[in-house]
């Protein structure tokens, strides 16, 4: 079997087709808790996928512009959201075909980058677990997020800060899910 051709592409570039099975195929995989501001977080930066053989979207990651802080410093973040393979296509290496081309975006393009799971999976593509606390930056200044401890990974860069996942880390605040 040969490896899984991953397409690398702009939301803009996007056709209003793909953006419609893109948000069936989240639809999908997340059910109705996938919510508009999740498709909001989505949509905006880069896009990894997969297309099966009638050239329908099949699996997906995007890639979007965040500023995190660590240790008190903001950090440009790759933020990695909407990661999907349609369940009649899992189990076929297209998942770590689409967060392989992800990684390798993010190191060469960013501090870092980060996303949030209660998912082990991404440890074997080089994501560590953010063990220490989790804030959020509003107009009112710091907020605990207490409910995303232990649901945010970083993946280090060579280029990147020196990170220590057991200090906290900051996200600015946005609608829907913070993290």
């Amino acid at each position: 079997m040969s490896a899984p051709q991953v397409e690398t592409i702009e939301t803009p570039e996007l056709s209003k087709a793909d953006l419609a099975v893109l948000r069936r195929l989240m639809d999908v995989a997340f059910g109705p808790r996938f919510t508009e501001n999740d498709w909001n977080h989505t949509v905006g930066g880069t896009h990894f996928l997969v297309r099966g053989h009638d050239g329908t979207i099949v699996s997906h990651a995007s890639v979007v512009d965040r500023r995190l802080e660590v240790a008190g410093e903001g950090v440009h973040t790759g933020y990695v959201e909407g990661v999907a393979t349609h369940p009649g296509h899992q189990r076929r290496g297209l998942a770590a075909a689409v967060m392989t081309a992800v990684g390798a975006f993010i190191t060469h393009g960013y501090a870092i980058g980060a996303l949030s799971t209660n998912l082990t999976y991404y440890r074997r593509f080089g994501w560590v677990p953010w063990l220490g606390s989790t804030w959020c930056r509003g107009r009112e200044g710091l907020l605990r997020t207490p409910e995303d401890d232990g649901g945010v990974w970083v993946l280090p860069t060579p280029g990147g800060p020196d990170l220590d996942p057991e200090g906290d880390i900051v996200a600015e605040w946005r609608a829907g899910d913070v993290w």
